[in-house]
């Protein structure tokens, strides 16, 4: 396309981060080039050269974004973006005036508020650790327990289970061993070798 045969206000064809899209052209550069609006996002562009533009495109059959009224008199096309408003009948918003940005806030606000009642329902719920559990289990047994019994028991009863470790028992042994170290404080009590049950003491 040659520079004369662009005219301002003209919708024409241009290609703009590798997609061709319609473009108008609103005022000229005084460095050369014309300031246009890409009528797709509605952002403005430099157009530098005429051979940029690569076909005319009339007012009918060039896709404004919506809310953008087109109107060709004469050689002359006049583009006006009017004011997206939401108006709200019975509930339900009126699809031919609501503006594109709108439906998108609402869905992120509508999805935090899905995502509150998940993360209330995990506050609620406190996992109980692998030496609670223990202590738990050897109240609810008659008999001294081993850890490996008591792991099985925890596991059994979904008070505590192993994130993945491989000898859970003998990480619960070791703890059982600091707990007594602490004399009468220790909620564990040894009752035979490898064997507890809780402190009477305590």
């Amino acid at each position: 396309m040659k520079q004369k045969d662009v005219k301002l206000g003209g919708v024409y064809r241009a290609k703009v981060t590798n997609k061709q899209v319609d473009v108008r052209i609103d005022a000229e550069r005084h460095s050369g080039g014309w300031d246009a609006t890409n009528l797709a996002t509605n952002k403005k562009v430099v157009i530098k050269t005429a051979q940029r533009l690569t076909e005319k495109k009339s007012a009918k059959s060039s896709k404004a974004p919506h809310g953008t009224k087109v109107t060709t008199t004469g050689n002359v096309t006049v583009v006006e973006t009017v004011p997206a408003t939401v108006e709200t009948i019975s509930g339900a918003a009126d699809a031919n005036v609501v503006s594109n940005e709108a439906p998108a806030a609402d869905k992120r606000v509508a999805k935090k508020f899905r995502k509150q009642p998940k993360s209330d329902e995990a506050s609620k719920v406190k996992k109980m650790s692998c030496i609670d559990a223990a202590i738990k289990v050897l109240e609810e047994s008659s008999e001294p327990m081993n850890a490996k019994d008591m792991i099985e028991a925890m596991e059994a009863k979904g008070y505590w289970s192993s994130p993945g470790g491989k000898t859970p028992h003998a990480t619960l042994y070791s703890a059982i061993l600091r707990e007594l170290a602490k004399g009468d404080q220790s909620r564990f009590a040894k009752a035979d070798r490898g064997h507890f049950t809780t402190n009477s003491a305590e």
